[in-house]
């Protein structure tokens, strides 16, 4: 029997950054992956998707090109284009390679992982004894029971990146971040795009903005259907064929080349005989307190996409995951008492303009019964930088308390991705709007967004009839 410190199941994002702290802090770690490592995020999610959104980028300014005084021809090389995606992938896999990993210290196995205990795991044909044990198994498609599913290929983030010619008409199911994103990406490349959504698009997140998102994607020819019920699909010569019940029970047949599945995830808890460690789960994990601690064994923590917070919920971003790996490592290694705060993890969909959130959204608030809220709200189209970029579309939005602090806020914009840190900040440190809106921001950019929304905030009091009569009688003063 082997001895361990820390056993770390599964080589994605949270695992991997549970592997490397503990490992360089002197920790002894053994870390198990039956697959390749890097998991979702490097092989067939975070890294794939961002690539082939920044070559679409590339192909929607080369099209708006000739309103600046140039010209460009020629046709998309999908093939090309893919080819480039899996050079992304490549560039970045040494970072999570064994190598990498046994030169930090750790034990790196090949394999699969299965409970012999509450402390004890089962790997390669030998025992593992285990002072702590941290499940990052991670999540993997969710496939909707829809009747002729089986009879179809269809597409989801695993095999997408294999594709060498471009969709003639891609249907996707499902209007989250995946779904949106990937309908944005294929439609700049060139392809028909219908997004299909039992709910509402985006249903976390702010409907103001997702308004604002939707209205950009349908002037990019993107079709978005909300709550719409999909009776089955069926194979047809062109490709599939999805059969829509429609209100008033009428039927409508939309006919693709593609079906890309974009309808959730499923938790990858097979075959770990999780049982045998009394350990709890849930339809969307392990069932962890707000340290990540599972609340049926004490000595085995979640990490990533497969951590079922109480009260919470998954977190399913890679800066969750790695978020996750630093409360582990301060919990197990230094003994302190800490825990994740949700509310100051940022939400982002790196569509363009990209819509990021952290905190809560204006109906999160008002359903927790805040009273005197202060909703502000900035146009991008107002700031300057939008001007010269000819950006319309795009609002800063802060939900703040009567006493001006910061609850929740959301961007979209470009770069959006880059700004809601400066928010998450805030939040975190209790910060008001006050201090925001006496930031000093680089001129021309999209950030001075956040501070001229929380100018907002002062706005009504500062430019009243009082302050105009104190101003003028301080005027008079020698």
């Amino acid at each position: 029997m082997t001895e361990a410190d820390l056993v770390v199941i599964g080589g994605g994002a949270a695992g991997l950054s549970v592997a490397a702290g503990a490992a360089q802090l002197g920790a002894r770690v053994v870390l198990i992956e039956r697959a390749a490592l890097g998991g979702e995020c490097l092989n067939a999610g975070c890294v794939p998707s961002k690539a082939l959104l920044a070559a679409a980028r590339r192909v929607a300014m080369a099209r708006e090109a000739e309103r600046y005084g140039l010209r460009t021809e020629g046709a998309i090389d999908v093939a090309a284009v893919m080819a480039d995606v899996r050079r992304a992938i490549a560039d970045v896999a040494p970072n999570a390679s064994a190598h990498r990993y046994r030169g930090l210290g750790a034990r790196v196995v090949s394999g699969e992982a299965r409970f012999a205990g509450r402390d004890r795991v089962l790997a390669d044909g030998e025992t593992i004894a285990a002072r702590f044990i941290v499940i990052a198994t991670g999540t993997r498609p969710a496939i909707p029971p829809i009747p002729g599913l089986e009879r179809v290929a269809f597409l989801t983030n695993e095999n997408l990146w294999s594709l060498d010619r471009l969709p003639a008409h891609l249907i996707v199911l499902g209007a989250g971040a995946m779904g949106l994103e990937m309908a944005q990406a294929f439609a700049r490349l060139g392809s028909r795009v219908t997004v299909l959504e039992a709910g509402r698009a985006v249903a976390r997140e702010d409907e103001e903005l997702v308004a604002g998102l939707l209205l950009a994607l349908r002037q990019e020819s993107v079709v978005v259907r909300e709550g719409v019920r999909i009776a089955r699909v069926a194979p047809e010569p062109a490709g599939l064929a999805v059969l829509l019940e429609a209100a008033e029970g009428r039927k409508e047949r939309l006919v693709g080349s593609h079906l890309l599945l974009a309808t959730g995830r499923t938790p990858n808890l097979e075959g770990l005989r999780l049982e045998h460690a009394s350990i709890e789960t849930t339809p969307y994990g392990i069932r962890v307190d707000r340290s990540l601690r599972s609340l049926s064994n004490h000595r085995v923590f979640a990490a990533g996409d497969i951590a079922d917070i109480a009260g919470v919920g998954p977190q399913r971003f890679t800066h969750a995951a790695s978020h996750h790996a630093e409360v582990i490592l301060r919990r197990v290694l230094f003994r302190l008492p800490a825990k994740i705060d949700p509310e100051t993890i940022p939400r982002c969909l790196y569509t363009d303009p990209e819509l990021a959130s952290v905190g809560l959204t204006e109906a999160a608030a008002r359903a927790r019964g805040r009273a005197n809220l202060a909703i502000l709200r900035w146009p991008i189209a107002e700031t300057d930088r939008a001007a010269t970029e000819g950006v319309r579309h795009g609002l800063v939005k802060i939900i703040a308390n009567r006493r001006g602090r910061v609850l929740g806020a959301g961007v979209l914009a470009p770069h959006a991705s880059e700004i809601i840190g400066l928010l998450a900040l805030a939040i975190r440190q209790g910060v008001s709007v006050a201090t925001l809106a006496d930031l000093v921001l680089p001129y021309p950019t999209y950030a001075e967004g956040v501070k001229r929304v929380a100018g907002n905030f002062f706005a009504p009091r500062l430019f009243s009839p009082m302050t105009r009569r104190l101003v003028r009688l301080l005027l008079r003063l020698p």
